[in-house]
């Protein structure tokens, strides 16, 4: 990462300041001008998005319907590994005032990013289930019970910021099957619409003779060659 000072796009440095730009063996112009351009190559940029992809994965909220609880530990780890992928990438160190190890060393990194404003304290952060803020000196249990089947959702706010957005009534899954559902109905009346008036007559019910043909037996008796 570039300093403060030198950030710009590099090709207009070079043709209108005459800048002398540093260009390793995988260069790549920064479009934002924020960066140096200068990759790691890349196998060691496939390992970066190795890494980060399987920390995304730790952090997803799918892992809720899986049943698989999160813990201190399992972060710390795809931490480590991010870190050790970086120190690979870049075994001569990154400046101090790089994001990306600043990130990696604390928090300062993002501060001031969108990113950053998802960050909590966990001294001070509010835990909200139903509209209902928890008291720091309780226990979920002490609310909901004990009961291993219950299923609440809970969302963390800052301090002061109020009840969190309401869950959505219908899922994602829901929602599709239900389109699904109304869609197929759509054009299941649509097709009745377009069939003749006097279609049910080729029905056996309409049939006056039906129960004469019951009687003898005969009203599953076709013509040769006819279905």
């Amino acid at each position: 990462m570039k300093p403060l000072d030198k950030a710009g796009i590099d090709s207009i440095q070079e043709e209108c300041g005459g800048v002398i730009i540093e260009k390793g063996e995988y260069y790549n112009q920064d479009p934002t001008g924020i960066r140096t351009g200068n990759g790691p190559g890349p196998k060691l940029s496939e390992t970066l998005e190795l890494v980060a992809n399987d920390a995304e994965a730790v952090l997803s909220k799918d892992n809720v319907t899986r049943k698989i609880a999160i813990t201190l530990n399992m972060l710390q780890e795809k931490l480590d590994n991010i870190r050790g992928a970086v120190t690979m990438a870049y075994p001569m160190g990154l400046p101090t005032w790089d994001t990306i190890r600043l990130t990696i060393e604390g928090i300062e990194g993002i501060s001031g990013t969108p990113a950053g404003q998802q960050v909590l304290d966990e001294n001070t952060s509010e835990l909200w289930i139903a509209s209902r803020c928890l008291d720091r000196n309780q226990v979920i249990s002490d609310r909901f019970g004990k009961n291993e089947k219950t299923k609440v959702i809970g969302k963390l706010q800052r301090p002061g910021a109020g009840a969190p957005g309401r869950e959505p009534v219908v899922s994602e899954e829901e929602k599709k099957a239900m389109m699904a559902f109304y869609f197929k109905k759509q054009e299941e009346l649509k097709q009745l619409a377009e069939n003749s008036e006097d279609d049910y007559l080729n029905s056996s019910w309409a049939d006056s003779k039906q129960l004469q043909k019951s009687l003898r037996g005969s009203g599953n008796i076709r013509a040769p060659g006819i279905r």
